[in-house]
């Protein structure tokens, strides 16, 4: 096809798109199952690893180290080193999008833990709970704001790293992308383009959604500090108004 195809054909040729609804279903998918399976697998990872830190403190910074050199890794060079040992297909992709997660899962689900009140883990320890159990019963579940942040920012950044994993033979709408490219066809990188963004769009709002369900006490605490923030800067204003200042410079009560 001529360079200057791209720019002569419509951005999008909706009639293509009626003809591969089927595909673009296929496509989408196979994006989904892609980042469901490596937020899966990194959250389980990630969950066993902040326990053990949380556990023995002097774990984290090796644990978090390491997490954070997997995610410097850029996404092409690291599947330029599994493929030799892996091939092509579901494993490289796999290795690569849960390595990814690590980072952000693991500080999110440590600082969870660690913004748990004092107060309540006395209580609860006072209350006979085991350590494992306060963990589970206690520290997990007012940890969820925080956890589901984690999930949600790494589940948003892995449907976009699905999308390169189209180079070695999987990747949803990056096979669209790709091969669009390849082929100078808009359609196809268009319907890969938007095709992520919404998937992208949809896991967020989900997890907004699941926040508000499984955690409504981090809503109604945001309102109450907002509240408490307006009252504290009405109460200031009506302290400055009784204030004056002269031309010395010096604030006095007027």
């Amino acid at each position: 096809m001529p360079g200057g195809a791209l720019a002569a054909e419509p951005l999008i040729d909706w009639g293509w798109v009626g003809d591969h609804l089927d595909e673009v279903r296929e496509m989408a998918y196979e994006h989904v199952k892609l980042t469901v399976m490596a937020v899966g697998t990194g959250f389980a990872i990630s969950m066993v690893l902040a326990l053990v830190a949380t556990r023995w403190r002097w774990t984290y910074e090796p644990l978090a180290s390491f997490s954070g050199a997997l995610y410097a890794i850029p996404s092409v060079a690291l599947f330029a080193v599994l493929i030799p040992i892996t091939g092509l297909g579901l494993v490289p992709a796999q290795i690569a999008l849960v390595s990814y997660t690590l980072l952000i899962l693991l500080r999110n689900i440590v600082a969870g833990i660690d913004n748990v009140p004092e107060a309540v883990r006395e209580a609860a320890d006072g209350m006979g709970y085991e350590r494992w159990r306060r963990t589970l019963r206690v520290d997990l579940p007012l940890a969820l704001p925080t956890i589901i942040a984690g999930l949600r920012i790494a589940t948003v950044t892995t449907v976009g790293l699905v999308t390169v994993t189209a180079f070695i033979g999987l990747g949803g709408f990056g096979d669209y992308i790709n091969e669009g490219l390849s082929r100078q066809f808009s359609t196809q990188v268009m319907v890969g383009t938007m095709g992520s963004i919404a998937l992208a769009v949809v896991f967020d709002l989900l997890f907004v959604g699941i926040e508000r369900l499984a955690a409504p006490w981090a809503r109604k605490d945001a309102v109450r500090r907002s509240r408490r923030g307006r009252d504290l800067v009405g109460s200031t204003d009506i302290v400055l108004e009784d204030l004056t200042v002269p031309a010395g410079g010096r604030v006095v009560d007027g």
